[in-house]
Formats: structure tokens, sequence, C-alpha cells
């Protein structure tokens, strides 16, 4: 079934929050993909029949190597690209193994908050940027 040309696409998306040592874990999405070079929270799409946790947890082991304990809910945003409308929810999550790779991004970082405003993200994590700059308790805790 196909949608309706004036209708627009819904993609649900689970990010991390993962902290270590003061520093959150972003990734710089691929070449020739969506919002290309851009930066962002690790994570992706959530398949059919997926819950956001299971899918933050499968997204992180792909796209970085990395074995994570999903925790709570952080943020929950909806933003409209023109081509989609993406619904992204961020939880807090906990490292517990593996030291991160670039397996299905370009590149990754931990960043402090105040190095935050070095890299460009997508219109979608703006409001996300700001509350985490008056969150002082997540970077403080090591999750």
């Amino acid at each position: 079934m196909t949608e309706p040309r004036d209708s627009v696409k819904i993609v649900d998306v689970a990010a991390a929050l993962v902290f270590r040592e003061r520093k959150v874990l972003i990734t710089q999405r691929c070449d020739h993909s969506h919002l290309a070079g851009l930066w962002e929270f690790p994570g992706g799409k959530r398949e059919r029949g997926e819950t956001f946790e299971l899918c933050l947890a499968r997204e992180l082991r792909e796209e970085l190597g990395i074995e994570v304990e999903v925790g709570d809910l952080f943020d929950s945003i909806t933003h409209s690209y023109p081509e989609k409308t993406v619904q992204l929810r961020f939880f807090l999550c906990r490292w517990k193994r593996n030291e991160p790779q670039a397996l299905g991004c370009k590149a990754f970082r931990w960043v402090t908050a105040e190095e935050m405003v070095l890299f460009q993200f997508p219109a979608a994590d703006a409001l996300l940027l700001d509350k985490l700059k008056g969150q002082g308790w997540v970077w403080d805790r090591d999750l």
C-alpha cells in the first residue's frame, strides 16, 4: 500500500545519551546519508515490533560495537523535516563493555558539555542540546 502524496512519513528513532567521565558519546552521520556529515547522538530507526529499548541496544552494537544498559527515558522530541517527521526518544544509557568503533558511522567522539557547540547537529537535536546544558546532574553522574 502506498502513502498519499501529501502524507509525510513518520519515523520512530531511539537515541542514546551515553556518559563517561563527564563526556557524552556523539557520532557523525555517514556521507550520502540523510543529513550527511552532521553529528548526532547514536541510535537509529525502530523496526516493526521492536521496543525503543531493544532498538537502541541493537543500533549501538551495529553502529559502534558497544554494549549498553538502556535506562530511563530522558526526553522525547518530534521534529518535521520536509520529507519526513522524526519522533525521537532519548534514553540515558550505561556503557557496559567494548570501546566504540566507527562501524556504522563516519566518526565518533566523547565530548564535554562545553565542547558541544563545536559540532553541527541536525535541527531535531537542538532542543535536546539546550536541555542537556541545563541538566548538570546528568554530566556529574557516571551512568
